[in-house]
This record gives C-alpha cells, sequence and structure tokens, in this order.
C-alpha cells in the first residue's frame, strides 16, 4: 500500500520525492502509516488526505465513459424492456442505475434497429417523459439474450474500475484509533493486556489468529474489530468480467446506508451502492467451493465468493479446523492472497482474472494451533493472540454485566455458591458461562411462573441443565 499510496500522491501532485522519503524515515522511527507520518510532518493536510481516500464514483454521461461495450448496455436495456409492458427512459435510469443521458443515447440506438419503439397515445413534449414498446423483433432478440443470461439488475461495472475503487478505499488505509476500539469493546471483559494486543493487530490490517479454550468469547471479539473500523464504502451491485455478470451486492453481507448529499447535482454513480464496510463470517459450512465463483446454471450468471463480499472490510473464519474439508487444503487457497492480497478466480469459460483480496482475515478456533497448520503458514499471520479462561475478576465482571442487562440482583452469598460448585466440579469458568446460566435461571422462572431471581434454587436448576454430568 505504501508504494501504491506514494505513486498516487506523486501523480496527484500533492508531495513530492523527498517528501515520501522524509514521512518514510519517519516511519521508521515512530511507526504509523505512510499518510499520518506525511501529515506529521506537514507535507500534507489531514483534510487533503481524506478526500484523497474519499471514493465518490462519478456518474457516466455516456457510453464509453462506463468503460462497459455499448452492446453490453444494449443487451441489458432490451431484457429490462421485455420485462416490463411500457417503460420511460426515466423508469429506465431506475431499473438500471445508469444516468438519463446514457439511457438516452441506448434507447434511439434501440429505436433505430427497429428494436424498440415510441408506445402510442404518447403526448408529452420531452422525450424524457416517452414511453416505449418492445417490438416483435426485439421481443425475439431479448428473449434470446434471455436464454444467455437472466441477469436484469443494475448495470454492471468493469473490473478494472473495481480495482481502482478497492485500492482508494483499502482496508490498510484505515487508522483506527484506541478510542474507535474501546468504543467497539465497550460491552465486553477485555483486559488491558488483551485490548492493547488487539489494538495493535487491528491497525495493522494483517491477519489474526485467535485461538483458545471453546466460549471464551473469540466470535464476541472477532464481532467487537469489525464494529470498530470507521467509515463507509462504495460496492458495485455487478461487475462484468469476461463478458460474464458477477453479482457482489448482497444483503446479507451487506448493510446499505444512505447516500450522503452533496452540494451539487452530480450525485454518485447509481451503479455503485454506499454500504457499511462489511463483516463476512463463514463457520464449518465454509468450503473451498464457497471461495469460487457460483456459477447458476438456469440464470446464468454468477455469485462472487465470501472473500469478494468482504471486500475493504473483515472475513472471518469462525471455528476453523471444524469445516467439511481438511484445514490443510483450506490453508493452501489462502497463501496466495495473503501474501500478495490478491486472489485468482476462474469463470466457467476457462478465463482465470485477478481480483483484489482487501480485507483483515481473522481465524477463530479453539483446536492448537500445531494441529491445524504448519509454521510456513503460521508465519503468514501476522498476530496470533489466546482469548484464555478469564481470571475469577473477569469472571464475576462477566456475571454483573449479565445480570444488569437483565435487571436482576446479583446476591454475594449466591455468587460465592455458584464459585464452589466449579470448585467441586473442577470445571474452569469460561466467558460464556454466566449468559447461559442466568438464560437457564429466567427459562425456569417464566415456566413457573415467577419473576426471575439469581437464587441457590436457580443456579442448581440452572447447573443441572447446563454441565454434562461425567
Amino acid at each position: 500500500m505504501k508504494k501504491v499510496l506514494g505513486k498516487r500522491l506523486l501523480e496527484e501532485g500533492l508531495v513530492t520525492g523527498a517528501d515520501l522519503q522524509a514521512a518514510l524515515d519517519r516511519m521508521r522511527t515512530y511507526g504509523g502509516r505512510l499518510g499520518s507520518n506525511l501529515v506529521a510532518l506537514g507535507r500534507i493536510t489531514e483534510a487533503d488526505l481524506a478526500r484523497f481516500f474519499d471514493f465518490t464514483p462519478k456518474p457516466p454521461r455516456k457510453p464509453a465513459e462506463t468503460h462497459l461495450d455499448e452492446n453490453v448496455l444494449r443487451d441489458l436495456v432490451l431484457k429490462h424492456a421485455l420485462m416490463t409492458k411500457k417503460f420511460s427512459i426515466q423508469s429506465m435510469v431506475g431499473r438500471t442505475k445508469l444516468h438519463a443521458n446514457v439511457i438516452a443515447e441506448i434507447v434511439g440506438a434501440l429505436k433505430n434497429d427497429g428494436l424498440i419503439e415510441i408506445a402510442k397515445g404518447n403526448t408529452s413534449f420531452s422525450t424524457m417523459l416517452y414511453e416505449y414498446n418492445i417490438t416483435e423483433v426485439g421481443l425475439h432478440m431479448a428473449n434470446g439474450l434471455m436464454e444467455e443470461c437472466r441477469y436484469v439488475g443494475p448495470a454492471p461495472v468493469s473490473l478494472e474500475d473495481y480495482r481502482e475503487a478497492v485500492e482508494i478505499q483499502t482496508i490498510k488505509s484505515l487508522d483506527v484509533t484506541e478510542a474507535d476500539i474501546r468504543k467497539s469493546f465497550s460491552d465486553i471483559v477485555v483486559s488491558e493486556t488483551m485490548f492493547q494486543r488487539l489494538g495493535a493487530a487491528i491497525n495493522s490490517g494483517k491477519p489474526i489468529f485467535l485461538y483458545g479454550p471453546a466460549g471464551g468469547g473469540k466470535t464476541t471479539i472477532a464481532e467487537c474489530i469489525g464494529r470498530s473500523l470507521p467509515g463507509e464504502i462504495y460496492i458495485p451491485y455487478a461487475l462484468l468480467v469476461g463478458g460474464q455478470i458477477i453479482v457482489v451486492y448482497d444483503q446479507v453481507s451487506h448493510e446499505a446506508v444512505p447516500q450522503p448529499k452533496k452540494d451539487d447535482d452530480e450525485g454518485h454513480d447509481q451503479r455503485w451502492i454506499r454500504v457499511k464496510r462489511p463483516i463476512v463470517m463463514a463457520g464449518g459450512e465454509m468450503t473451498l467451493k464457497t471461495l469460487d465463483l457460483e456459477f447458476n446454471p438456469n440464470s446464468k450468471y454468477y455469485e462472487a465468493p465470501l472473500q469478494v463480499k468482504a471486500g475493504n472490510g473483515i472475513f472471518v473464519v469462525d471455528d476453523f479446523g471444524r469445516q467439511l474439508i481438511d484445514p490443510q487444503s483450506l490453508l493452501n487457497r489462502w497463501i496466495v492472497p495473503l501474501d500478495r492480497r490478491v486472489d485468482f478466480l476462474s469463470l466457467h469459460t476457462g478465463m482465470k482474472f485477478e481480483i483484489p483480496f482487501d480485507q483483515l482475515v481473522i481465524f477463530a478456533t479453539n483446536l492448537e494451533p500445531e494441529k491445524l497448520a504448519d509454521e510456513a503458514f503460521l508465519r503468514r499471520l501476522r498476530y496470533k493472540i489466546k482469548i484464555n479462561y478469564p481470571t475469577p475478576r473477569e469472571y464475576r465482571q462477566i456475571f454483573e454485566a449479565v445480570c444488569d442487562a437483565n435487571r436482576l440482583p446479583l446476591d454475594e452469598e449466591v455468587f460465592d455458591y455458584l464459585i464452589r460448585k466449579y470448585d467441586d466440579a473442577g470445571i474452569k469458568p469460561i466467558g460464556c458461562h454466566p449468559r447461559d446460566l442466568v438464560d437457564h435461571m429466567i427459562d425456569e422462572a417464566y415456566f413457573k411462573r415467577k419473576p426471575p431471581a439469581i437464587t441457590r434454587e436457580a443456579v442448581d436448576f440452572a447447573w443441572m441443565n447446563y454441565f454434562v454430568d461425567l
């Protein structure tokens, strides 16, 4: 990222070669990122740096400016026309997310070719409000196009435009502050030492390996890391690669946010949607196939794999080692992306292409690391952080937090009674126990139609139902 950022700053004329060298020298002494060191040296302002990384796709006003073959646009508009009895330029703008000028030009070409026609009864003087019908010739051609690909949605963006967007919005450009991280971790109990380790790992942007006993909170910590990432990004609804459509936007993986208001009427390219930086989680159901393009033989277009949907965000591999495939096979699939920050995908046509792999990858497991990966792979995981059993003080804090969340007072004598049960059974308290035990107590109280309370009897009931008697 340093080379990319430095090159772009030089091309924009924002800094000189001497400025970059001074910032690099300062990085060796004080650490931090290239951009923040340039700001510290006074070579560039915070505002300039923010504008540099502020990606807002500009709406193309001509078909050529979409960086797509015009035939692709014409075919898409014709398929949309097939799906509607009548359409106007404005309604087609809403369906394809293309600028009105682009649609007007495409509609004009389709009309000249006899594929669409102006509907009868138009009285408007504005061509933008004319209604159009698809002709018999257009109907025949559109049905043929649907046999080739049934995608009828927003117009795609080119692979090159996508690569540039990922580069500008890179996860490596983020400078997550201590305040950001403390806020995201405010609802869980984490020691100060653990907090400092996690903070450094998050800011590095390098892969993180969380391991330790089951129920220790590894998944929760991964989610907190995701919430600590500031900013929002633009992602395309779909990509066009080798003449094939790849759908990227997914309502499950992406949370759309309102578009920021601009002072001018330029707006942004509607083929892109603004979302929160994604947090994509995959557990035991993940296979090698989920990391490849998914081609639907019926619709005849692709669904982007999980790592593409996680672009510029976080990808959590939960329960690592419990997938349906051998862990080593999964690790081998990740070696190149983790090293080079690029991935290689293949179309069913045989075409192979390179796509950015820009995300913070978190592996979480309760299995022993040496049983999962060899030294070569573990070396590529910059941060290896063990999430161990909580200390007695931390366990007490967790239990109190769960009680507070459920508005249940915690009696000191009852809590001591619970701790003695742990000692007698030889069981180590762990972070998930308070939540689960209190849930059992509440379940019993609701069944008996009485107010929930933390009592000895409630503790015994929860203990009996929660732990396996060995």
